[in-house]
C-alpha cells in the first residue's frame, strides 16, 4: 500500500517547518546538542540556511559548492514572493555565534513541479526540494559534503541534523528516529522537527558513513502521531542537478508568482485527505 493511500484513510495537518526568527518553543528531549567542536565533528556539512531578515531553514551540503534544502525555504512565508539569491546565506556548521564557513548565493533552483501555495499539498511534499549554488565552494578538510542513497526502506532506522527556533544556535542530531511509510515520492518519518527544520537532511548510516537518504518538508498528524514527512531523492535530484547545469532552464526564468497563480495559489484547507 502506497503512503498516498494510507494517509487517506487519516486527517493530515501539514504544517511547513521554516522559521520566522524570534519565536520560541519548547525544547525537544530526544534531541542531542551539538554544543562543541568535538560534538559536531563530521557534522559541519549541516548549515543554517538564513532566508532573508525574517526566517531560516536548515541544509547540507552535498558538493563542495552545492546546498540541498526544500524548496518551500525559498519562498517568503507572509507574500509568497521568491526570495532573492542575494538575500540567502549559508552558514555551515553553525554553533554559538560561529560558523565554520560563510558562504553567499549565487543560484538557487526548486523543483519545476513544486508550486509554492499551490496544488495538493502532498504533491508539494513530493517534490519540496531545493539546490542553491554557493557563490564560492567550501573546500576545508573538516566540511565534507555528503554523498546521497537511494530511498529507505519501511521500518530502517535514519537520524536527522537541523535547526530550529528553540535551537537556532546550535545543530541538534537525532541519532535514531525510523521510517514508518514511504512510496516512491515521499517518507513519513519518526523524527522529531520543528520551525527551522525545514530541509534539514535525513540520514542513513552504513559502515559508519552517513549519506543524505531524503530532506525534511513538513510536519503532520498521523495517526494522531506527531511525524516527520520527507521528500524522497531518487528522480527529483537529478532534475534539480541538471536544471542547475542548464541556465536556459524555464522553470529557472519563470515567474514563481504566474506559477503559484496558475496552479490556483491560496487554499487555505487544514486538512488534506487525497
Amino acid at each position: 500500500m502506497t503512503v498516498i493511500k494510507t494517509l487517506s484513510r487519516i486527517a493530515l495537518c501539514i504544517m511547513l517547518v521554516f522559521a520566522v526568527r524570534g519565536a520560541a518553543y519548547a525544547q525537544d528531549a530526544s534531541l542531542h546538542r551539538l554544543n562543541t567542536g568535538d560534538e559536531s565533528r563530521g557534522w559541519d556539512a549541516v548549515g543554517r540556511l538564513n532566508m532573508g531578515k525574517r526566517s531560516f531553514c536548515t541544509g547540507a551540503l552535498i558538493a563542495p559548492n552545492l546546498v540541498l534544502t526544500a524548496a518551500h525555504c525559498l519562498f517568503d512565508s507572509k507574500t509568497g514572493v521568491r526570495i532573492d539569491p542575494d538575500q540567502i546565506e549559508f552558514l555551515a556548521g553553525w554553533r554559538n555565534g560561529r560558523a565554520a564557513a560563510y558562504r553567499g548565493i549565487k543560484r538557487a533552483v526548486a523543483h519545476p513541479e513544486y508550486v509554492y501555495g499551490g496544488g495538493d499539498r502532498l504533491t508539494r511534499v513530493a517534490f519540496d526540494l531545493a539546490l542553491l549554488e554557493l557563490d564560492h565552494p567550501i573546500r576545508i578538510p573538516s566540511i565534507q559534503p555528503f554523498e546521497t542513497d537511494p530511498l529507505p526502506a519501511k521500518g530502517d532506522e535514519v537520524g536527522v541534523v537541523s535547526y530550529a527556533l528553540d535551537r537556532a544556535e546550535a545543530p541538534s542530531l537525532q541519532k535514531l528516529c525510523h521510517v514508518l511509510n514511504r512510496d516512491e515520492k515521499l517518507l513519513v518519518l519518526s523524527c522529531s522537527v520543528d520551525f527551522g527544520s525545514s530541509g534539514a537532511p535525513v540520514f542513513s548510516i552504513r559502515d559508519g558513513v552517513a549519506r543524505v537518504v531524503s530532506v525534511v518538508s513538513s510536519k503532520a498528524d498521523y495517526d494522531g502521531d506527531q511525524v516527520a514527512l520527507g521528500t524522497t531523492l531518487q528522480g527529483p535530484l537529478e532534475t534539480l542537478r541538471a536544471a542547475l547545469a542548464d541556465e536556459s532552464s524555464p522553470f529557472q526564468k519563470a515567474d514563481p508568482a504566474l506559477r503559484a497563480m496558475e496552479a490556483g495559489a491560496g487554499s487555505t484547507a487544514k486538512f488534506v485527505k487525497p
